[in-house]
Formats: structure tokens, sequence, C-alpha cells
């Protein structure tokens, strides 16, 4: 393997024996730098935890499993053109199965436009996944934009609906994802998501990136990280 990483290298002969990949879809791991994207989790310790099988090798969490950015060339959708929420999902579910690879292990796919009614109203999540390592439902809203608050309220009220009305007495608590083109730092700081461990907002790319271009978009968001720690613990 070119990977000089000694943590990466371990990490991807791990995922390549337990996932079973391709040559091919082990050289698009790469080239997509998921150990990377994984390290720039809320918590990098507890994904190196587990790459490393150290202490609570039992012990997941979400951290472990969501990506930041998320990148999704495999939909072949131009970066600058002009395209909608629904034509998105409709392209994720064309190609269900390379999203699935790049959600990372554990997702199952459950529904897309999934209902939820209430004694007044109807709601309609764009994609519902099952975890089967964490255990729970995993939501997945799809914007074509900047993250909004208003994007943050509904995951919230989505995740909150879910936990009344779907879970069941032996699912661990429901997870929101926010897949959007672009996070504002303050609508991260000012929001539940600064300290939520159900909510997330995560980035995605229509286009592979270059080495560098994912490296300085990593980095980038664990500067990002790093000050709303800072500002959490004082």
């Amino acid at each position: 393997m070119r990977v000089e990483n000694p943590a990466a290298r371990r990490y991807y002969i791990q995922e390549v024996i337990g996932q079973n990949w391709s040559v091919r879809t082990l050289e698009r791991q790469v080239d997509s730098l998921s150990y990377e994207r994984l390290l720039r989790s809320r918590d990098g310790e507890i994904v190196k935890t587990a790459v490393h099988k150290k202490k609570n090798p039992d012990t997941k969490s979400p951290e472990e499993f969501i990506r930041d950015p998320y990148v999704l060339e495999f939909l072949h959708i131009p970066a600058s053109s002009s395209y909608l929420e629904q034509d998105l999902e409709q392209a994720l579910i064309d190609k269900i199965r390379h999203f699935l690879l790049e959600l990372g292990k554990g997702f199952s796919f459950v529904g897309r436009q999934y209902r939820i009614s209430t004694e007044t109203a109807e709601f309609y999540i764009d994609l519902v996944f099952y975890h089967y390592i964490l255990k729970c439902f995993v939501l997945i809203d799809l914007k074509t934009g900047k993250l909004t608050h208003q994007d943050i309220g509904q995951m919230d009220m989505y995740v909150r609906l879910f936990e009344d009305r779907i879970k069941t007495e032996g699912d661990n608590s429901t997870i929101g994802i926010i897949l959007c083109t672009e996070k504002d730092e303050t609508i991260v700081r000012y929001s539940v998501l600064n300290d939520s461990r159900q909510l997330f907002a995560s980035r995605y790319k229509l286009y592979l990136p270059s080495e560098q271009e994912l490296v300085a978009e990593i980095e980038r968001e664990k500067e990002i990280m790093r000050r709303l720690d800072r500002d959490r613990t004082g």
C-alpha cells in the first residue's frame, strides 16, 4: 500500500477484511481519505481508539461512523449544475450501493420520504437508515445549499418524532444527519449542534477533491471544532 501513515494503514487493512472491499473500492477509499475524514469527527480519539482496538473496544459512539465531508462523485452530478433536493435524493437512490459504501460500515437502508404522522400533520424524512452496530435509526436530510438554523430545527423535530413514535425498546437514540454543501461556524456554534450527541451536519462534495484539497478541508473543520471545544470548556 502507498499509505505511509501506520494508523491509516491499519484502518484500511481492517476495513478490507471486515467489509470485503475489492481492490477498486480500496483505491477509492484511500483516494478520498476515508480514514482522515473519520478522524475529523467531534472526538477523533474515539475513532483512534476504535481503529487501534484499545480500551473499551465494545463501546460504540456515533462519532466513529460519521464523516465530514462525504464524497459523492459517483453520482456524476456536475458541481456547477443547478439541481434540486429531489434530484439529489433520486441520484442517491439510483446509486444506493455506492452511497452505503461512502456512509461506511453498519448502515442498512430503510426507506425514502419516510412518513411520520401525528394527530395534526404528516412529515416526510428524505432518507432513513438503520445502523446495526449502533442499533439505532439514522435520519438523513438533504440540502442543496448552505446549512441554516431552520434546517437544524427541522432535523431536531424529526429526531424527536422518531424517538416518540418509531423507536422501540431495543433501539438506541436516533441520530440525525444534515447533508449540506457548506456550514457556517456561527450557525454551528449557537445551535443545538454544538453540544448534541444526536444531531450532526456534514458537508458533501459532488467531485473527488485532490488530496491537498481534502487535507485542507479536514484541517479547517478540525480547527473549527477545536474552537468550539474551547468555547464550551471556558
